[in-house]
């Protein structure tokens, strides 16, 4: 009863987006679960020991009849059935609690991973993320793409995690709990969306100047779809006699320090891989919407979108700056 009470209190409003009262994922379930579980102890405490105090409050107050309201009532000292009470019953509470979450920890950290399961490197950086398909040869950047599992043949995502600078936190809340990701240490995780759609989360551990604005997009595609996705992103980089003027000032200027552009001689791995940026629906980590004139304001200026993005400025005369925003467009 007041587990269906603790449910039917969570509004609708909360429902999507970045809420964990309304899970796709298997490991989000389980995670859910435990929390509405918490929840309905958490609201009978609070019944239980509201009501005896509003009882207490109205039982024993002032009445106008007492014979001397300045005396004492008479005190009572000591009680074992209560001392007992407000001892054992807590710690059985919690005894109960700490099996359950045990039994949520190693029914996700544990479960064996399938043959038919996705494996894809996490690395975080300041500010935005890097993913490797190491099977397939894509490198992407920021915008997560993994396919639908079906819970009857299930195809879950393995991520594998580490961090190139300091410690990062992937959340899906959606679809998974939290997994710290930290330099020199590699952890692991698994998602397993149920339905296709966006999936939004946050990075949920302080990293500095740009956290707040280090957000994660997870797509989870049809078989098919993420199918299109895979044999997309396997394809090199456009190449358009239209846009050979961008691409010479891009070769030409410090952006093949950070950037990689398969296919050319960009390498750079401290900023994200650029060799299909214009197949991302944004920019920045997800803060803005990825179109030519955000591409343009984020080249010319990159704190105006992030302040304190370490990204430097790359001062451009307009001409260059118009050609290389036309080049990097194309990149599908």
């Amino acid at each position: 009863m007041l587990r269906a009470i603790a449910i039917s209190l969570i509004p609708d409003l909360i429902h999507g987006g970045t809420s964990i009262f309304s899970p796709n994922g298997t490991p989000a379930h389980s995670i859910f679960g435990l929390s509405t579980l918490i929840l309905t102890f958490a609201l009978g405490i609070f019944l239980v020991v509201g009501g005896l105090l509003l009882y207490a409050l109205i039982r024993f107050r002032h009445r106008e009849t007492d014979p001397n309201p300045l005396q004492e009532p008479a005190q009572i000292y000591g009680s074992t059935q209560i001392e007992l009470s407000w001892t054992v019953v807590p710690i059985l509470i919690v005894f109960m609690l700490f099996l359950a979450t045990t039994r949520v920890i190693f029914s996700t950290e544990r479960s064996p991973k399938p043959e038919a399961a996705l494996d894809v490197v996490v690395i975080g950086h300041q500010f935005w993320w890097e993913y490797r398909y190491p099977k397939l040869g894509i490198i992407t950047a920021n915008e997560l793409h993994v396919p639908v599992s079906d819970p009857r043949n299930p195809t879950p995502t393995y991520l594998t995690m580490s961090s190139a600078d300091t410690n990062h936190s992937f959340w899906i809340p959606r679809l998974a709990g939290k997994m710290d990701v930290i330099p020199n240490k590699v952890n692991v995780m698994w998602i397993d969306p149920h339905s296709a759609g966006l999936y939004l989360g946050q990075c949920a551990q302080y990293c500095g100047t740009q956290h707040a604005k280090m957000l994660l997009r997870v797509y989870a595609d049809s078989p098919a779809d993420f199918a299109a996705w895979v044999a997309k992103q396997q394809q090199p980089a456009t190449v358009n006699d239209a846009t050979a003027e961008g691409r010479a000032v891009f070769l030409h200027n410090d952006c093949i320090s950070c950037h990689t552009i398969a296919g050319s001689v960009a390498t750079g791995r401290f900023g994200p891989d650029l060799t299909h940026l214009a197949s991302r629906d944004t920019i920045a980590s997800g803060a803005v919407p990825n179109t030519p004139e955000n591409v343009r304001k984020f080249i010319q200026n990159p704190d105006h979108f992030k302040p304190g993005v370490l990204m430097p400025a790359m001062r451009l005369s307009d001409h260059d700056l118009d050609a290389v925003t036309a080049y990097l467009t194309t990149l599908r």
